[in-house]
Order: structure tokens, then C-alpha cells, then sequence
């Protein structure tokens, strides 16, 4: 019998049949596709407790508009079901931009142990500037853990798609993968809030510090089982066999399947 998967996206734009051919050859699931906002937080709350597995590629708790960007925290009853989902050990699985989700809930990040900020901020009480993306890049992605989520993996393998300029905090985090080829500084990088503010491909007036090349890992700092992949900008990726095979035993070990 089929195990069931919960898929949370929506939030940031994504090509659908693409991302659907992927979600429906990661195993034998029974997959439910829940979109922010039409699938609800109210509608995912229930879902979330009771799923087998739990895969995140949302970036909820923005809004968009005129150039600017507000945030807000989730409603309580969702932020309590991922809670309680966590406390009784069941885990799950964030991909990609799912790390700039929910900016206003502090224990998410704390969590995932990294987060990606559209806004000059705060990170771990220090003050961060906003996170630095780029789109379309050649790199080696290198396994540095044998770990459930990495086996079977060839110790390197080709990815093309878009990394990330932001906090990481590889002391919460076990790594599994890192970048090779590309260096995270941010003259290799554009800044979010220039997009967000109509300047896409633009670090004018913009600077960060150099950052982690960490694309794999799994949390620390979480009660259950939580793993952040990079990897899943676009269809490239989602058809990348090494990607979906890595998508794929963390799903398997998020959700307690025998590895």
C-alpha cells in the first residue's frame, strides 16, 4: 500500500507540469499537492500531522506588491501543526527557495539552520543584509557524508540551477553536499531586495559577506528528521536523475522508511 506525501508549494513561481512529473516519480506515494494560498493554511494543518512524508516547496508568508514586500508570521494553527509534527518525531523534507519561507517565524529558520532574506535583517541577532541569488549555474555538486539521504549518489555529479548568497549556520547542520566550481561571494551573486524593487541582475549599492557552499544537509537543531536540498530551480533540475534520486532518499528517511 502506498504511503502517502504531502506537497506544500506555492509562493514563488514554478513551472507546474515540470515540477508535477517530478513529485509523481519519487516512489511509491500517494501524493496530495496543497498550493498557498489556495490550498490554505487552514486545509495543510491536518494534512501536515497526518502525512507519511512532508516535502516543502513553498515560500510562504510574503506578499509582493508595487515593489516592497511584507511579511507575516503563519496562522497559529499551522505553525502548531509543523510543531507538533516535529515533537512527535516525524520529519520532512525543505527544497529550494522553501528556505526563504516564512521570514516571520524565527523557529523555522532556527530549524532549518539557514534562511534566505528578501530584506536587510537580522540573523541570529546580528544584522545581515538581503540574500544574494544567481540563476543558471554550472557546478559539481560534491557528496561529503555517507548518509541515507546521499547513498547510492556518485561522489560527484553535474547540477545546473540557481544558488543562494545567504545565512547558514554549519554548526546546527550535518553537512551532505557542497558546490564545487562556483565561488559564494557576492560580486558571483545579485541582490533579492534590488529584485524585489524592479532591479533584477543587479548588486548596485549591495554587498555581503562570503558565504557556506553547502547545497545538502540535515538539521541539528529540529526534533524530527529535517533535511534542506538546494537543488529544484527549474524543470533542469527536476529531471537531473542524481537530484531526483537525492529528493527521493530523503523523503525515505524523513519519513522512517528503512534505509
Amino acid at each position: 500500500m502506498a504511503r502517502s506525501l504531502l506537497v506544500l508549494s506555492g509562493g514563488h513561481p514554478y513551472e507546474e507540469g515540470p515540477f508535477e512529473a517530478l513529485i509523481n516519480d519519487l516512489g511509491d506515494w500517494k501524493v496530495t499537492h496543497l498550493i498557498h494560498p489556495e490550498g490554505g493554511e487552514a486545509d495543510a494543518a491536518d494534512a501536515i500531522l497526518a502525512a507519511d512524508a512532508v516535502l516543502f516547496y513553498d515560500m510562504a508568508g510574503y506578499t509582493f506588491a508595487d515593489g516592497t514586500v511584507t511579511m507575516r508570521a503563519p496562522s497559529e494553527g499551522f505553525r502548531m501543526a509543523i510543531t507538533a509534527r516535529f515533537a512527535a518525531g516525524k520529519g520532512a523534507v525543505a527544497l529550494h527557495h522553501a528556505l526563504a519561507g516564512w521570514a516571520e517565524w524565527p523557529e523555522w529558520h532556527h530549524w532549518l539552520g539557514g534562511g534566505f532574506l528578501y530584506q536587510a535583517g537580522e540573523w541570529q541577532g546580528a544584522a545581515m543584509p538581503d540574500s544574494g541569488y544567481r540563476h543558471d549555474v554550472a557546478y559539481a555538486a560534491r557528496i561529503i557524508a555517507d548518509h541515507p539521504v546521499t547513498r547510492g549518489l556518485p561522489e560527484r555529479f553535474p547540477v545546473t540551477d540557481e544558488l543562494y548568497l545567504c545565512p547558514i549556520d554549519e554548526r546546527a547542520i550535518i553537512p551532505l553536499a557542497r558546490a564545487e566550481g562556483f565561488a559564494f561571494t557576492s560580486d558571483n551573486f545579485y541582490s533579492a531586495a534590488n529584485a524585489v524593487a524592479g532591479a533584477m541582475f543587479s548588486r548596485e549599492g549591495w554587498d555581503h559577506p562570503p558565504g557556506s557552499d553547502l547545497i545538502a544537509w540535515e538539521s541539528r537543531t529540529c526534533p524530527a528528521p529535517l533535511v534542506y536540498l538546494q537543488c529544484g530551480d527549474g524543470p533542469d533540475t527536476y529531471a537531473n536523475p542524481h537530484v531526483r534520486q537525492m529528493i527521493s532518499n530523503a523523503l525515505a528517511y524523513t519519513s522512517g522508511e528503512p534505509t
